[in-house]
């Protein structure tokens, strides 16, 4: 193997899109970055920077540490050590795909670091297993809108190319919520009505999507299998859903599991500024500080650099280049 520094970059995900619970998915313009490069010391060093990093472990019980691990274990190499440096502004926990753009950069990273071996559907398989679902992974794989299915062992997908006009509006609250918290509002069953609701709606979205006939996305984003189970967890959440689009938006959903609220917006409506008013003030109402964020669709997946190291160096002698210093020109905050 030769000796090489890899730097991914990888996009944020909103899932769910309102109706498509576990099955639709976008890749959004806010990134993480994941350097890693084999060491030759017998020990593994990690460097995490961006909020919420502190806590994480900094140890082979890191996640990016043991989905590296799985990569070398698939491609049958052996691994032992690395050295990994990462860089998130995707908050965590938030409902903007954190995990699965951490896991799609671990994979994406250790294949490329040993020549790429294994296909993009063997990671995305990989990924959707390692989440559970494949709607977050998807998006930040392979980029735009993806469309996917999954049966417990082998997952499905179709990307859609996003609009030219597609925009979004984020209000990322100032608290976390696990996505178990969340799972664990829902119910064990739903209605038959319910459920012919939503597959109406998801069905309407993917073709107004696929189709560009956005101004179906009001009709389309609505949603009975999971929104209103979790509306108690998000106070002003269902104010946001149901009048987003008085105030000039296409259709609006919670992203994800939440907290964030995802408003879709043509990106020349005029209207722009009083939306992003209705959202900061009816969380504000509740006594919820949010930070409002544009967001374009992201079109590609993981963006990947790689660096021949020569032969017997040391990574970490002499002059380095920090991840930081890299990338501070592309860095939102």
């Amino acid at each position: 193997m030769n000796n090489r520094r890899v730097i991914v970059k990888v996009p944020a995900s909103t899932a769910n899109l309102g109706p498509g619970f576990d099955s639709l998915g976008m890749a959004l313009s806010l990134f993480a970055w994941i350097e890693m490069e084999k060491s030759d010391t017998g020990n593994t060093t990690f460097q995490l920077h961006g909020d919420g990093m502190d806590g994480l472990p900094t140890d082979k019980s890191n996640l990016i540490y043991k989905v590296a691990q799985l990569v070398f274990s698939e491609a049958e190499v052996e691994v032992p050590d690395l050295h990994i440096s990462m860089y998130s502004e995707i908050p965590l926990t938030r409902g903007l795909g954190s995990s699965a753009s951490a896991i799609i950069g671990a994979l994406v990273a250790a294949n490329a670091l040993i020549g790429s071996p294994l296909s993009d559907d063997k990671l995305f398989q990989m990924a959707t297993a390692l989440e559970g679902h494949p709607d977050n992974v998807g998006a930040s794989l392979f980029g735009g809108i993806v469309v996917s299915a999954w049966d417990g062992s082998e997952a499905q997908h179709v990307r859609i190319e996003p609009q030219e006009s597609l925009e979004t509006l984020v209000a990322i609250p100032a608290f976390q919520l696990s996505t178990e918290k969340a799972r664990h509002a829902l119910p064990t069953q739903i209605s038959m009505a319910d459920a012919v609701y939503n597959v109406g709606r998801t069905s309407l979205l993917v073709a107004a999507l696929a189709s560009g006939e956005l101004g179906l996305i009001r009709h389309a984003m609505k949603d009975r299998l999971h929104q209103p189970y979790r509306a108690a967890l998000i106070p002003g959440m269902t104010e946001i859903l149901e009048r987003a689009t008085d105030f000039g938006a296409l259709g609006a959903a919670l992203s994800g599991a939440g907290p964030t609220l995802i408003a879709f917006v043509d990106a020349a409506s005029p209207d722009k500024a009083g939306l992003e008013r209705f959202l900061q003030a009816t969380l504000q109402k509740e006594g919820i500080t949010a930070e409002t964020m544009w967001l374009a669709p992201c079109k590609t997946g993981p963006e990947v650099t790689i660096e021949e190291l020569s032969a017997g160096s040391d990574p970490l002698s002499g002059k380095r280049i920090s991840l930081l210093e890299r990338i501070k020109g592309e860095v939102k905050a």
